[in-house]
């Protein structure tokens, strides 16, 4: 009885912690978005690690190293700058190891990722996105100053630590080879800390003797594809960079496709409802190159697209409909290939057009509307029915991305010069996404802080006679240096320093109605309207009044 009770034991199949699970992810076929393309395609489904992404991969393997060389020691504390994913793997290692673990993250990544670090049992750190990478308030320098505060602390760096690439190496490269069966043609990755393209590419090109081709996916606004490009902020999260990491090698590539942010988000939400997966914005920027790179392959091509991890934290971003339609991007998901194209273009153009051709200097456009019309009640509710903010722009013949703004280390004395509309909107000129919009400030708060009837304060005092801070939601320039003015305002005084009277904007797409406009000027005194993501204009109520009486079809 003992001996066949030992036998039945023997015969459990169970992992020792969830560590051994790591890897040996699937490959699946994409069947429905691949239409018309001959070659195969096949998805690398990388939320079925433990951790929900390819990342754990090489928090593993960082994890080990720094064991076996004596940098982390029993009871020390793991400190990492990530995304969300890298944070996520190194919480649940450290979680099985023992370590305590404090991760700091650009704002741009969604709450609900930052909650998933916490449940760990991690610290989350939050900075701002829109700052230079050596500044000390980028992430990476608030997670220097960390590791340097904290006793018993390592820094895995997953920038620069070459664990990370030898990890897809070992990994990555082999599953794919194996699983098929040496006839891949062409591997698509997305280039985030260089990590997974320099050490799978690296091994494909290693085993197939260069025949195999290894694509960089890449987002407009980031360094890779073209290092002259002028750089940009983007809303897709893990990939791209504004530098060149030491973990990865420029001479693995052999091409590279970039994908904006609105190609990439319409893809993501047609692979959950067209090949049933649910993913994140950069698989489906992933998607978007692998199909790119094989249109043009007979049936011989076979194109593995890694796909990095699920689209669960993204549910209150890519897959809510108001938040898309607030940032300017399509909810569709009709596969609609030529109109996807034609509304990407035509959304790439209008911000690119009056980007580059917008005013220009510490002041932009201001007084570009000319004086304050008078405060006239805005139109009915049946008047703003089913027009569209673009049209409203185009009534007002506001020409997008040539918007009033000052940049956050403009005088107040300058910004009252100029000043024409009912707010002040604080934003780098040429802004790319809503993380260069600083704030927006009433026109009357600026004059009675000038006029010193109102009391200045510092960013730490909170809410004002404006509203909520929006400190924090960018960041860079004086206006992160001064911290929030204290004392009188003068006329030498940056606007962007009044960070406790900043109103964080309030957004609305171009293809929402005049009458979602209207609603949030009820109770907004300007919003900025985005296109595909890209700030294009900013409208007051006054504006919304003008409009009225430009409209001769209202009662």
């Amino acid at each position: 009885m003992s001996e066949a009770l030992n036998n039945v034991r023997n015969s459990v199949k169970y992992a020792e912690s969830v560590l051994d699970l790591i890897g040996n992810t699937p490959l699946v076929k994409l069947n429905s978005v691949t239409a018309g393309i001959r070659a195969t395609v096949l998805a690398k489904i990388e939320f079925t690690n433990p951790g929900g992404s390819i990342k754990d991969r090489i928090a593993a393997s960082l994890v080990a190293e720094a064991e076996r060389s004596g940098k982390l020691q029993p009871g020390g504390t793991i400190v990492e700058p990530t995304s969300g994913n890298t944070g996520v793997g190194l919480a649940m290692v450290a979680a099985i190891r023992g370590y305590s673990s404090v991760f700091v993250a650009p704002d741009k990544v969604g709450q609900s990722k930052r909650d998933v670090l916490k449940a760990y049992g991690a610290e989350v750190v939050v900075t701002a996105t829109n700052v230079a990478p050596d500044s000390p308030e980028s992430y990476y320098g608030v997670s220097d100053r960390i590791t340097s505060e904290t006793p018993g602390a390592y820094k895995p760096n997953q920038f620069a630590n070459q664990a990370g690439p030898a990890a897809h190496y070992d990994s990555t490269g082999p599953e794919i080879w194996h699983d098929t069966d040496g006839k891949v043609t062409h591997v698509v990755i997305g280039a985030g800390t260089g990590g997974t393209i320099t050490g799978t590419g690296r091994y494909l090109h290693d085993v197939s003797e260069g025949r195999v081709k290894v694509i960089a996916a890449d987002p407009a606004g980031s360094i890779y594809a073209d290092h002259s490009a002028k750089l940009h902020g983007y809303y897709v999260e893990g990939v791209g960079e504004d530098m060149i990491p030491d973990t990865y090698d420029p001479s693995v590539p052999d091409g590279f496709v970039t994908v904006d942010d609105a190609a990439s988000f319409e893809m993501t939400r047609r692979l959950a409802v067209e090949e049933g997966l649910l993913v994140g914005g950069s698989s489906g920027m992933a998607v978007v190159a692998a199909l790119e790179t094989a249109k043009d392959l007979d049936e011989d091509g076979v194109v593995v697209v890694v796909l990095p991890d699920s689209g669960r934290g993204y549910i209150d971003k890519i897959f809510n409909d108001q938040w898309m339609a607030e940032h300017g991007f399509t909810t569709s998901t009709t596969g609609d290939e030529d109109a996807t194209a034609e509304a990407s273009a035509g959304s790439a153009g209008a911000a690119a057009g009056g980007a580059a051709s917008g005013a220009t200097g510490t002041v932009a456009g201001l007084a570009a509307e000319g004086p304050a019309a008078s405060a006239a009640e805005a139109p009915a509710a049946s008047a703003t029915a089913g027009t569209t903010v673009a049209q409203v722009l185009s009534d007002l013949g506001l020409t997008p991305g040539e918007y009033a703004h000052a940049t956050p280390d403009t005088p107040v004395r300058d910004v009252l010069a100029a000043l024409g509309g009912d707010v002040v909107l604080v934003a780098d000129t040429g802004a790319a996404t809503e993380f260069n919009l600083y704030g927006i400030i009433d026109r009357e708060v600026l004059t009675g802080l000038a006029l010193g009837e109102l009391a200045s304060a510092s960013a730490g005092d909170g809410a004002s006679a404006a509203g909520t801070s929006a400190a924090g939601n960018s960041a860079g320039g004086s206006a992160s240096a001064a911290g929030g003015a204290g004392g009188d305002v003068t006329g030498d005084t940056a606007i962007g320093s009044l960070t406790a009277h900043l109103v964080k904007p309030q957004l609305i797409g171009a293809c929402q109605t005049a009458e979602d406009l209207r609603e949030k000027l009820r109770s907004e005194r300007g919003v900025v309207v985005l296109d595909a993501g890209r700030p294009i204009a900013l409208l007051d109520r006054t504006a919304l009044a003008r409009w009225a009486t430009v409209r001769k079809d209202l009662p």
